[in-house]
């Protein structure tokens, strides 16, 4: 799976910067950025468009006339519109989520923002994320987003990542480690 998505990231950052540079020349970074998180939904929201995009079955050129139907109906952003488009003709929409989730990392980086994922074994309440994420901004320099998501087997703790450092505070982990060292030890 880190290999894919290492290809997938080969595939994306060309086109996510492309897109990054010329929202950034035309001064549309916002609407751009708002633009994809739309679609970005829609793929999160729709198994069957997500398994639709990224079916190796079903070819470009008729993927495409879907996606220039579902862009008519749309009241999608001009540039969004062209780029999607030409991600379309050029066969790479099944890397279409991996261009978003890269270009809102140049958005982001750009406005000295960074993104940290974390992952709890009960939803944060907003006072808890509030918290974290000050104490992120504090350790960083850098105003902190937090992409959340709810992990039961944790039992409890947080696993915090921001790029590639990793921080793991959960029972389950220190529980894994007691067992380890008592099976040294006995």
């Amino acid at each position: 799976m880190a290999a894919q998505n290492s290809v997938l990231t080969q595939i994306a950052r060309p086109y996510a910067s492309a897109l990054f540079d010329l929202a950034q020349s035309e001064n549309q970074l916002a609407q751009v950025e708002t633009g994809l998180s739309d679609v970005s939904r829609l793929i999160g929201e729709s198994d069957d468009f997500s398994r639709y995009l990224r079916s190796p079955v079903i070819s470009g050129d008729v993927k495409a006339s879907t996606l220039e139907a579902i862009l008519g109906k749309a009241k999608v952003n001009p540039l969004v519109g062209n780029f999607l488009r030409l991600v379309a003709r050029n066969g790479r929409l099944f890397a279409l989520d991996t261009i978003i989730a890269v270009f809102r990392e140049l958005a982001a980086a750009a406005r000295g923002e960074t993104t940290a994922e974390v992952t709890s074994a009960a939803p944060l309440t907003d006072a808890q994320a509030a918290a974290l994420a000050e104490t992120l901004k504090a350790k960083l320099g850098k105003t902190v987003t937090l992409n959340q998501f709810v992990d039961p087997s944790l039992i409890g703790g947080l696993q915090v990542k921001v790029g590639s450092q990793m921080i793991d505070s959960s029972l389950k982990t220190k529980l894994a480690a007691m067992k380890i060292a008592m099976k040294e030890v006995g």
